[in-house]
């Protein structure tokens, strides 16, 4: 999908899932191998069970359990809102062909109200039934939007690249708001947020990880979700970072939501 100012959006094309789930790696897609390899955008294999509340959905994006039968994701990885059964969210692994994953199917989706394209990437996506894990709490103040952050997805180890088979992970910086617009004109301020190697660039997330979190721990040392994958310009390019929904903007909103789900 493109983004205005010729950047795109992080899903993955539906054809090019080759796997039921793919591996955790930074903000790129990726042709899947038969081990784990840190050949995705700055990527490295992250450990079962090391953040067990990441989900890969059937249709090439990435996601986190908000509630334990509610998964947080990108709008654009959604078509609208309403009954939706066409959706199978798969948790509670890293190798997404492991006979441990779990897998549940969607009923009813929530895309964020207003979406357009442009700013207010999120929506939500009701279970069937609950997955047993540990949920991911998001920020409820911009306090949080600073230092590293922590990317995780299936998505491709290169631009252009396949789904991955394994969860990858990186660590990215926060980039200022003056900053990134320099890269991205239209950034829509307090709707978005971004993080990267400016300078340098080799880490991002990319094609598949869409939908995704960004996260780093809070003052009580749990995770807490920053950002959701949302676009960027190519893939680790130097100076385009990727951008991010700006989680704690729309907090209040995403609770609601998922109340009424």
């Amino acid at each position: 999908m493109k983004n205005p100012f010729g950047s795109f959006k992080r899903a993955a094309a539906i054809g090019a899932i080759t796997l039921a789930a793919a591996s955790l790696q930074p903000i790129a897609a990726q042709a899947a191998g038969s081990d784990p390899s840190p050949t995705v955008v700055g990527g490295t294999p992250a450990a079962q069970g090391e953040f067990p509340f990441m989900v890969r959905l059937s249709m090439g994006c990435g996601g986190s359990l908000y509630a334990k039968d509610i998964v947080l994701t990108a709008a654009h990885c959604v078509d609208g809102s309403g009954d939706n059964t066409s959706i199978t969210a798969t948790a509670g692994v890293v190798d997404l062909e492991s006979s441990d994953a779990v897998s549940v199917k969607s009923t009813k989706v929530l895309q964020a109200p207003g979406y357009n394209g442009t700013g207010k990437d999120w929506a939500l996506i009701k279970l069937e039934k609950p997955i047993d894990l540990p949920t991911l709490n998001i920020a409820k103040s911009d306090a949080f939007n600073n230092g590293d952050f922590t990317i995780a997805g299936w998505g491709a180890d290169k631009e252009g690249g396949d789904q991955q088979r394994y969860l990858l992970k990186a660590s990215v910086p926060f980039v200022d708001d003056a900053t990134c617009k320099g890269a991205y004109p239209g950034l829509v301020e307090n709707e978005e947020l971004c993080a990267g190697l400016v300078d340098e660039g080799g880490v991002d997330t990319c094609q598949g990880d869409s939908g995704g979190p960004m996260f780093r721990k809070d003052d009580s040392d749990q995770w807490v979700q920053v950002g959701i994958v949302s676009w960027g310009e190519g893939c680790a390019r130097p100076k385009f970072p990727g951008v991010y929904t700006e989680v704690s903007n729309f907090a209040a909103d995403i609770e609601k939501a998922a109340s009424e789900l």
